[in-house]
């Protein structure tokens, strides 16, 4: 949690400016985090946010790295808009959230039909601000929710929900170099974005249009040390010629359930990295790390108080009270949140076999199979064991029988051999049915299977699900 003394994340910097080696980079510039104490972007116009409900609109990340610590306890309420939110829902957003100014970092003029008139350039230059006061302004921060369809919910959290996860009074003597695939403006690359801010350490950043190659490759001429991303993430960064330029000693794994795959193929291209897979929501916060480089969790830490979080298990739902969880939606009741015992209901349904609990998947996911349950993770995670296997996506497939079919794409680590004969590919078609029909019931083995090049990833980093 954040000390007492720290009120906003411009007021933290102060805590570890001294440390002139961290910074926050792009692919074209870096920018020491010292010189934020008493620099801006926002230029002479800081005051003129006092109390306002922002929208920070920004397309480069670092950009909007820099309006967030910029306004934070200057403005009454951020609302962080996605890159890949679409134009339509703008509008709604904008009322719901009352926005009366818009931060961005390019052409205002896409945002001159949305009826907010003040606008505010933020750059990267960042120069002196002189003498700047202001009455300490509590800010609500809103973060727009994922894998919906339809208007984002909106969830708001305070600084303190934000950071709940992070120990701020460990501040960081070595050099610690922060990367991730998330984004800034979602829940897990503000994880990231605090962790440097408040504990003293440097973040290099997703530029705009970088190929995770090019990523890669600028977070090995950074000396990066700890790097977070999705299981889909790091399926795709183990596929890149770039992965072994790195050498972290921490890589960390959520958004997704990590299955023993992904696990054991990070362990073999990173054998000196502390490998940990971490359960965490926008809505919940962050409720725990697994260390021990298994997936699952242990049944241990259910239904008792690990610190200040509590996990229950109810219907096979897991859920979460935690101080990292948000005050509530947008327009809506913070009782439709959490419950009265303020736990949230995550959705994410497990099992428990022995001394573990497993991830199966989402409740809003299940395939009906003539009535019968499917989640996609849990069939994506026995073939995924399949050693020629990469990464694969469960889905259905309409049925005149059963109503629904389970089908599956996979992606091979290196692609079959079939110039001369289509035998490879239907012999290892048939190898990974049978790794599913000797752990799944009848229903939930793939009635096809199709090799393909790539899966769909979105901009969070988790596998599109389409119907």
């Amino acid at each position: 949690m954040l000390p007492s003394n720290i009120w906003s994340l411009r007021d933290s910097l102060g805590k570890t400016s001294h440390r002139e080696s961290r910074f926050l980079a792009n692919g074209t510039m870096s920018i020491a985090l010292a010189d934020l104490v008493c620099g801006s972007g926002l230029r002479d116009c800081l005051s003129m946010f006092s109390g306002c409900s922002v929208l920070i609109a920004t397309r480069d990340q670092l950009a909007t790295a820099l309006a967030l610590i910029e306004l934070d306890g200057v403005v009454r309420r951020l609302t962080l808009c996605p890159p890949d939110l679409p134009q339509e829902y703008l509008s709604s957003i904008i009322v719901k959230a009352g926005i009366d100014a818009i931060v961005c970092d390019c052409d205002s003029a896409e945002y001159g039909n949305l009826g907010v008139r003040r606008h505010f350039m933020c750059t990267t230059a960042i120069r002196p601000m002189g003498d700047f006061q202001v009455d300490p302004c509590p800010t609500e921060w809103i973060l727009l929710t994922s894998g919906t369809t339809g208007l984002p919910k909106m969830v708001a959290h305070s600084l303190g929900t934000l950071t709940a996860a992070i120990d701020a009074s460990k501040i960081e003597e070595r050099p610690v170099v922060w990367g991730t695939f998330y984004d800034v403006r979602r829940y897990g690359g503000l994880q990231v974005l605090f962790r440097a801010i408040l504990a003293g350490g440097s973040f290099v950043l997703l530029d705009v249009g970088e190929s995770l190659g090019q990523y890669l490759d600028r977070l090995a001429e950074h000396h990066v040390t700890h790097v977070l991303g999705t299981p889909s993430h790091w399926r795709r960064v183990i596929m890149s010629p770039s992965a072994r330029k790195i050498a972290p000693e921490y890589v960390r794994l959520s958004g997704e359930i990590a299955d023993q795959s992904i696990l054991d193929s990070l362990h073999v291209f990173y054998p000196h990295a502390h490998i940990s897979h971490a359960f965490a929501s926008t809505e919940a916060g962050v409720a725990f790390e697994v260390k021990d480089r298994f997936e699952g969790f242990p049944a241990s830490i259910v239904n008792r108080s690990t610190g200040d979080v509590a996990l229950r298990i109810d219907d096979a739902s897991l859920r979460v009270r935690s101080p990292g969880t948000a005050k509530g939606f947008v327009g809506k009741e913070a009782s439709m949140l959490a419950d009265e015992e303020g736990f949230v209901d995550t959705g994410d349904i497990v099992d428990r076999r022995g001394d573990r609990y497993y991830f199966l998947g989402r409740r809003g996911g299940i395939i009906n199979v003539g009535g019968l349950k499917v989640h996609p993770e849990e069939v994506e995670a026995v073939i995924n064991r399949h050693p020629a296997v990469r990464m694969s996506s469960v889905r259905s497939r309409r049925s005149p029988i059963t109503g629904s079919i389970v089908v599956a794409d996979v992606v091979l680590k290196v692609e079959p051999d079939i110039s001369s004969a289509l035998t490879p590919t239907i012999e290892l078609k048939e190898e990974i049915l049978q790794v599913c029909r000797d752990s799944l019931a009848q229903h939930k083995v793939p009635a096809a299977i199709r090799f393909v090049a790539d899966l769909d990833v979105g901009s969070t980093g988790k596998l599109a699900r389409h119907a």
